[in-house]
């Protein structure tokens, strides 16, 4: 079966190894946000591709939830102590691929044509690719001015800068065309999803779609397992239940899989015309992921 999932951010992450390890690996595309991209130190560095690499690498640091494991620090710690800019923290590992991103980036070389070459060197089999190869970034508006959003994690409101103009990246509206599932992970609807969607032609492709959408909630009982997504909510829609998270995806998905501490929340879902799926959500090991991965599959069978 051809999947496509839109994903960003360490759940996001989580959620498709998951899924790479329930079905065919080779048959899965990740389009993943970049709305989060930015500068660092001089190198390009992409945090929810990373994310992604790492954990379908086998490399992902599962205990501190991002980055690579067994890092070490010693770039860093000689920044520090020289004065640099510091407050993003890059471990030796992780500068190794942002070096190579970075050379290739000012070569001219397209990032999705980057991604695909990281991922076989990294001996991951799934296709990754970013939403768009131009620019795309997400910023957050504030009484106190506008701010990149991994400088200001929460905020008021938010704005993806370049959205009108960026095109999806080469194989990104043949991979939904082409899937018989359309799955958007357990990640954070405005600033890991949002980037995604606010690029006009990946919309469209969702919103003209001829087979199942499935959507899985980031919430469990309301709340985030991490991340502000509880509080954006709140504050952009009005509320943290279950109805509230597919009101953030109005005419794209056809399901939601949501937590069974939310269950009470089914009918209000039923009613805004998207079928709910309860079940365990809460991705705490790999057979975890798999359940949640199975039960998103599972909508196949009732499209």
């Amino acid at each position: 079966m051809r999947v496509a999932v839109l994903t960003g951010g360490v759940g996001g992450a989580r959620f498709l190894r998951g899924i790479v390890d329930t079905v065919d690996p080779a048959s899965v595309t990740a389009i993943v946000n970049v709305g989060d991209d930015l500068e660092v130190l001089g190198l390009s560095v992409s945090p929810d591709l990373d994310s992604v690499l790492y954990e379908l690498a086998g490399i992902a640091d599962e205990e501190r939830g991002w980055g690579r494991a067994d890092e070490t620090w010693n770039a860093l710690a000689t920044v520090e102590t020289l004065g640099g800019e510091s407050w993003f923290r890059l471990g030796d590992r992780d500068l190794g691929l942002h070096a190579v991103r970075t050379q290739a980036l000012r070569e001219g070389v397209p990032l999705s044509a980057v991604t695909a070459k990281l991922a076989a060197a990294l001996r991951v089999e799934t296709t990754i690719l970013p939403a768009t190869d131009e620019q795309l970034r997400t910023w957050l508006d504030t009484p106190n001015g506008s701010f990149p959003f991994q400088k200001w994690f929460v905020a008021r409101a938010h704005r993806c800068e370049g959205a009108t103009e960026a095109r999806p990246a080469p194989g990104v509206l043949e991979a939904l065309h082409e899937a018989e599932l359309i799955l958007i992970a357990p990640s954070n609807p405005f600033v890991s999803i949002g980037p995604i969607l606010a690029v006009e032609r990946i919309r469209s492709a969702l919103q003209r779609r001829r087979v199942p959408c499935v959507a899985v909630s980031p919430l469990i009982g309301g709340l985030a397992v991490k991340g502000p997504a509880a509080g954006m909510l709140q504050r952009l829609q009005g509320g943290t239940t279950a109805a509230h998270v597919a009101s953030c995806y109005p005419g794209l998905i056809d399901a939601l899989v949501m937590d069974e501490e939310d269950a009470a929340d089914a009918d209000a879902v039923s009613s805004a015309g998207v079928r709910p799926i309860v079940t365990h959500t809460l991705m705490r090991d790999a057979a975890a992921r798999r359940r949640l991965a199975e039960a998103a599959l599972d909508a196949v069978a009732f499209a």
